[in-house]
């Protein structure tokens, strides 16, 4: 693999502006850390919840009808968040994290109301998928206000919140819902984010003016297809599509496998602990990296270790419970850099006055790959008759598939170069 330049590595005309630390930058990376902790610590414990409510309240349902929920669930955190982008440039935060924090409290607080399978599909699928996309979207975007040369470890850091949650909240549930219920288990949760949230709400803002105009912006920022005339783009964007749909199938079915496998309950849901751990260095180390060997070089070398995980771990682990948690770490680490490393990668392939149009078009397309991923797993689970390796070779052949994308562009890079 070739050396890549960083992209847009000269520094900015307009990079005075940003502080790069002191006093009020780093209160917004604080409140983005405890706001992403708490809106991202659901996203990145999903698996527990899956594990439980289909050997609890939706136990008579097929696996395939339980991954809509989270399927849908995943799809609204990818394509309502590709729409509060232009919303965040012309009215600022303040009200777009009121009304996500809003959206999360309400899902934890009806979780324990939910019985029959719609009741899930609203309050998971769709009220706790878009009260997660506007965490997903806005703390992010206000900590790019305020870093330019740092913005690459402010984020990484911001963004080790949700793999904290990820650890957290699946321990707060497994050790209370046997003791007070599942229904005050989830409130309980609900309230440590409500506390984590309150942070964000106050003190993640803007270092620039709202600009109005870009309300209008809003409307344009729709699918263009059209950029997918670009071999190369297309490619990326295919390669993204793969590795979404296998992306949250190990996230969403590790700890039912090991339920399944006869490791003990405790422990199986412990599985998602270890994945979020192994996840937190994987959001930051990959970006260090990444800017030493090249964006692209780093993505490839972590899909690579993610395939490894899902094949070369999972697959031959047979239920052994240091396979699967060696997995799970292993996994999570590989897995962290996808969210970090994508929309760099795709910006490298496109002007900068154009990348709004550009990512909207890629996670249109990649959305479809995250709604659709988990059901078709639960389904090959099903029809598998509960055994989970067709289940994991459809997450490894997804990753194979997108590494052939991604390596395929690259050497279409290296022969431009």
């Amino acid at each position: 693999m070739h050396k890549e330049l960083p992209h847009d590595s000269s520094p900015s005309p307009s990079s005075s502006l940003y502080p790069e630390g002191g006093r009020s930058a780093n209160l917004v990376v604080f409140g983005s850390f405890c706001s992403i902790m708490g809106g991202l610590g659901l996203m990145n414990s999903i698996g527990i919840y899956q594990a439980w409510i289909s050997t609890h309240q939706l136990s008579t349902l097929s696996h395939g009808q339980i991954g809509w929920i989270f399927g849908i669930y995943n799809f609204l955190v990818f394509f309502c968040g590709i729409q509060i982008g232009p919303i965040f440039d012309a009215y600022g935060p303040r009200a777009l994290m009121f009304v996500g924090s809003s959206l999360l409290v309400i899902t934890f607080v009806c979780l324990g109301f939910c019985s029959q399978y719609w009741h899930f599909l609203v309050v998971i699928g769709i009220v706790g998928g878009m009260g997660t996309s506007f965490i997903f979207i806005v703390p992010v975007a206000s900590i790019g206000h305020f870093f330019y040369r740092r913005r690459g470890a402010a984020t990484g850091l911001a963004m080790g919140g949700g793999s904290i949650g990820g650890v957290v909240f699946p321990l707060v549930l497994q050790n209370l819902a046997p003791q007070i219920g599942f229904a005050w288990a989830t409130r309980v949760i609900g309230l440590i984010t409500l506390v984590l949230l309150i942070p964000g709400c106050l003190l993640v803002r803007t270092n620039f003016a709202p600009k109005p105009a870009a309300a209008f912006a809003a409307k344009t920022l729709v699918p263009d297809l059209s950029i997918l005339r670009d071999g190369r783009l297309a490619l990326t964007t295919l390669g993204v599509f793969f590795i979404e749909w296998g992306f949250f199938i190990p996230l969403e079915y590790v700890a039912s496998y090991a339920l399944a496998s006869g490791i003990e309950p405790r422990l199986a849901y412990l599985m998602v602990v270890f994945l979020n751990a192994g996840s937190f260095p994987g959001r930051w180390l990959p970006g260090i990296l990444a800017d030493k060997v090249g964006r692209s070089n780093t993505l490839i070398m972590t899909n690579v270790l993610s395939l490894i995980a899902v094949l070369g771990i999972w697959m031959p682990a047979n239920g052994n419970v240091p396979a699967v948690i060696v997995f799970s770490v292993v996994f999570g680490f590989a897995s962290g850099s996808n969210i970090s490393l994508v929309p760099v990668c795709v910006g490298e392939l496109c002007p900068t006055e154009a990348y709004g149009r550009f990512y909207t078009t890629v996670y249109t397309i990649v959305s479809l790959g995250a709604l659709t991923g988990v059901p078709i797993a639960g389904e090959i689970l099903h029809r598998c008759n509960g055994e989970y390796w067709g289940l994991i070779a459809f997450a490894g052949c997804s990753y194979a598939a997108g590494l052939v994308c991604f390596i395929t562009v690259n050497l279409m890079q290296r022969s431009r170069a």
